[in-house]
């Protein structure tokens, strides 16, 4: 059987202030990985979201309701704001900097990409029925054939959560996470079940 090659303790810490996960999760993500430090760091990424999965089911009674007001600079009052309930299950967690650091995350990233929905499960089914139609007869007037057009729909239907429904949102301050893989990563290190509840987004420049 080959040897397990050590992984250097700074190596490890380097992983953990990339993730926030915990130095026993990154040594292991790390090991799994043989050193490969991105490969480990989507490691840990696909064990928060199935460990969040796990806990979907227990209670969030508590949590925050966080607000964020974005400013162009600091003599010009506000435009854009957001506010957004973020839900845990105890209030340990609530009042934890990892939980109020992503309720701010959270609040910050609906302002900028301003989502419709929480997730695709809140899309009203008319309006999917909408998108899914117009896709079709996109296909179609394309001349595309009929026997992948049911795939071309689908496609674009995921395209069209990925832009709108916020779990889904790739998250502004780094692309390659989505937002639903940010929740998962806290989720995973406080070791509770988070939710996001309901988020109100306001401009004054929209409708």
């Amino acid at each position: 059987m080959a040897e397990t090659r050590a992984i250097p303790l700074e190596r490890v810490k380097q992983l953990r202030d990339m993730t926030g996960a915990g130095m026993m999760d990154c040594r292991t993500a790390l090991e799994d990985a043989e050193g490969d430090l991105d490969r480990a760091v989507q490691l840990l990424r696909e064990r928060g979201v199935a460990r969040a999965a796990k806990r979907a089911g227990r209670e969030t009674g508590n949590g925050v309701v966080e607000a964020y007001l974005h400013r162009t600079s600091e003599d010009y009052p506000p435009q854009v704001g957001a506010l957004v309930e973020l839900n845990c299950e105890s209030d340990f967690v609530a009042k934890g900097e990892d939980f109020r650091r992503l309720a701010h995350d959270l609040a910050l990233h609906i302002a900028a990409a301003s989502p419709r929905w929480v997730s695709a499960e809140d899309v009203p089914p008319e309006v999917l029925e909408q998108e899914r139609e117009l896709y079709r007869r996109q296909a179609e007037q394309e001349g595309r054939p009929p026997a992948v057009i049911d795939r071309i729909v689908e496609n674009k239907v995921a395209r069209f959560y990925e832009e709108h429904c916020l779990l889904e949102q790739p998250f502004v301050r780094d692309p390659a996470v989505r937002v639903k893989e940010l929740i998962a990563q806290t989720a995973a290190k406080v070791q509770e079940h988070i939710a996001v509840r309901r988020f109100s987004r306001f401009s004054i420049r929209e409708a």
